[in-house]
């Protein structure tokens, strides 16, 4: 992943705090050192998920081994389990 920079919440958070505040993208993106579509995007989410999943994002998803896959595969095919 090339050009890929992880941010840290406590500025995605302080994107949010000062669109909230009336600061535009490209002020956002100045302020803080980041691409204005980085901030864009950040607002995106922000507008459309919440703070909750702002914060969230850039977090690692668990890999899960083979047996364990294999696990939930069997219980949802051979005992009726469902999906999630």
């Amino acid at each position: 992943m090339a050009g890929y920079v992880l941010y840290d919440v406590g500025v995605r958070l302080r994107a949010a705090e000062l669109h909230d505040e009336g600061h535009g993208r490209a002020a956002i993106a100045a302020l803080l050192g980041v691409p204005e579509e980085t901030v864009r995007k950040w607002l995106c989410t922000y507008r459309s998920a919440g703070i909750e999943v702002l914060a969230m994002m850039g977090k690692r998803h668990t890999a899960y081994s083979f047996e364990t896959k294999l696990a939930a595969v069997r219980a949802v095919v051979d005992e009726g389990m469902t999906k999630p």
